[in-house]
């Protein structure tokens, strides 16, 4: 697989992540459901990889375990498969102030 996640090794990845970090902070999964307002039946179906967060349920884990997103998120990382792609976002390099000046009405 060259080191290439599927979707399921993400979800078992991500879940071994949540339950490393609560071990750490000494939380049982109903702990971390109170604490997070998850119910705990979720959280123990995000730790054995069978469901992954939404981004704010996520956010409600890290912040109730007292870590980073990253920390959740370790190991995990999406490769682009192509340096630019058709429709994806670019950032532009800023206008120069020269430019400003020689082309006002071009910037309005």
């Amino acid at each position: 697989m060259g080191g290439v996640l599927t979707s399921e090794a993400v979800a078992q990845r991500l879940g071994r992540n949540v339950f490393k970090a609560r071990r750490r902070a000494g939380f049982s999964q109903e702990e971390l459901g109170e604490l997070a307002c998850i119910h705990q039946t979720h959280i123990g179906y995000i730790e054995v990889g069978q469901r992954v967060p939404r981004v704010d349920t996520l956010i409600k884990l890290a912040s109730a375990l007292a870590v980073g997103v990253e920390e959740l998120l370790a190991g995990i990382e999406w490769v682009v498969p192509a340096p630019t792609r058709p429709g994806s976002f670019a950032a532009q390099p800023p206008i120069p102030p020269a430019a400003r000046k020689v082309f006002p009405d071009a910037l309005r």
